[in-house]
């Protein structure tokens, strides 16, 4: 019997653009790849029908060993500030195989993370370990159930390599799905070669790809750069709602689309610190939870600074009105984390006494090493907390409450929307990750079953609420490269 088409459908539009601002590459062949998983809920969200197909077919397609039909393998150039400095970069360990339409007819790039050498690889070898590619799995899938605007993974594959970190370990390639891999730091990289007509060329494919209703408008460049600094708060703002640190917000990683990428050392935090770092290279804590809106401002600027030749052609005023724009962040940001705040704690009619509320809460959770997600959670059900030092707070939150005039079922609706009971806490996805470098795999399932309903309370994922028994306040995560 003649197998069914699994659904490839490739238009590739970038792959198109000047050829400074990418490299074609195929894929290092595979040895022996294993299929690790495949997400079904992305496999129909583009429209693609895997059945009749083994896991070994299947290995060999997510390993680049088998392409489909239409793909057109590039890495892409992008500079980027890391750490606050400029470097000229590009995916050294990353392909994108293309752009899959769906039968929705949404675009989507299709990307290989650890596919072997590129041309930007620097001295990297190009391949990636199992345990970040697992980890970006967990986390991109929750971020997705906690409805937060994500790329996602298709499938993870191991390689049957071994390659070199901080130890040796198994060899991974995972495929990654996103509305675009175009960033800020694509926008900087064409800047800095000082190629008008292609930084125009890139300006209007970004805007027909992603914004096309900005075509029309009176300044298409400023349009941009206002739409993407909304999407940028917005996302922060989702971020910090659920406690999550990106751990690596360089210009590189910040997105035009407006999805969160590149799941470094990236982790939800646990008790509740402003200050919190996850990464093991963030020295001066630059990206610690409560600098990530001034990092996105910053980030935004470098953007701002990019597109200046088509905001005006007179710098002066082109530099005065991006200023202008980005020093609307501050304000825009913290009426949206304010009103998202009030969300967490159903204030839904809006009160100025509101903020002064929430800072003595966050005040009180910080002095008393409270949990952040186990907080939120435990005042969604409206009930006395047991941690004795809320219990003053508690009582002039009632007050609020009482003033909302909304019944106990609408406040506790709309806590629970914005409150997750479970998230990937970091000694879980530690152990997940730890198993699976023994082959064991089920603690892993189960993870991904347990996130799939972050806001719904179900016994048989009691355990993946729970605090962590003992903190570890030297917990760091990697970037893996």
């Amino acid at each position: 019997m003649t197998k069914k088409s699994i659904g490839w459908k490739f238009d590739n539009t970038y792959q198109k653009l000047p050829n400074i601002m990418l490299s074609k590459i195929n894929p290092e062949k595979i040895a022996e790849p294993k299929l690790i998983i495949k997400n079904d809920d992305v496999s129909k969200l583009l429209g693609l029908n895997f059945i009749g197909y083994n896991d070994n077919e299947l290995a060999l397609l997510f390993s680049g060993n088998n392409l489909p039909e239409g793909t057109e393998t590039i890495a892409q150039a992008y500079a980027g500030h890391q750490f606050g400095h400029f470097n000229i970069l590009g995916d050294g360990r990353a392909l994108i195989l293309g752009e899959h339409i769906t039968p929705k007819n949404k675009r989507y790039d299709l990307q290989f993370k650890g596919s072997g050498k590129t041309p930007y690889s620097r001295n990297g070898d190009g391949k990636a370990a199992l345990g970040p590619m697992l980890r970006e799995y967990i986390i991109s899938e929750a971020m997705f159930r906690l409805n937060i605007p994500t790329s996602r993974s298709l499938a993870v594959v191991i390689t049957g390599e071994k390659i070199i970190r901080e130890k040796e370990l198994p060899g991974a390639i995972l495929t990654r799905v996103a509305e675009s891999h175009i960033r800020v730091g694509t926008f900087q990289f064409v800047a800095f070669q000082q190629d008008l007509k292609s930084l125009k060329i890139l300006l209007d494919y970004t805007i027909n790809r992603h914004y096309k209703e900005l075509e029309k408008s009176l300044s298409p460049a400023l349009s941009l750069l206002k739409t993407v600094m909304t999407k940028q708060i917005d996302l922060i703002i989702n971020w910090m709602r659920v406690g999550f640190i990106h751990g690596v917000m360089n210009t590189d990683n910040m997105t035009i689309s407006g999805e969160t990428i590149d799941y470094g050392p990236c982790a939800f935090m646990d008790i509740y610190n402003p200050k919190t770092v996850f990464s093991s290279i963030d020295y001066s804590g630059r990206y610690a939870f409560n600098n990530q809106p001034i990092i996105a401002q910053w980030n935004l600027l470098r953007f701002a600074e990019c597109l200046l030749p088509f905001i005006d052609e007179d710098q002066s005023k082109a530099i005065k009105i991006a200023e202008e724009t980005i020093n609307e962040f501050s304000e825009i940001f913290k009426k949206k984390w304010i009103k998202m705040m009030c969300n967490k704690l159903g204030l839904i009619r809006e009160d100025e006494a509101d903020e002064k509320l929430i800072n003595d809460l966050l005040t009180l959770m910080y002095q008393n090493k409270l949990d952040y997600t186990s907080t939120f959670a435990e005042l969604s059900e409206l009930k006395i907390p047991k941690n004795i030092s809320l219990k003053n707070w508690y009582d002039e939150w009632k007050k609020r409450l009482e003033d909302n005039k909304h019944n106990n079922d609408d406040i506790k609706k709309i806590m629970k929307e914005n409150n997750p009971r479970i998230i990937p806490r970091n000694h879980n996805v530690e152990k997940v990750i730890e198993e699976a470098y023994s082959n064991n795999y089920e603690s892993f399932k189960k993870l991904l079953e347990a996130i799939k309903n972050p806001y719904s309370k179900n016994e048989k994922f009691r355990d993946f609420e729970l605090e962590p028994k003992k903190i570890n306040d030297q917990y760091q995560t990697f970037c893996g490269t």
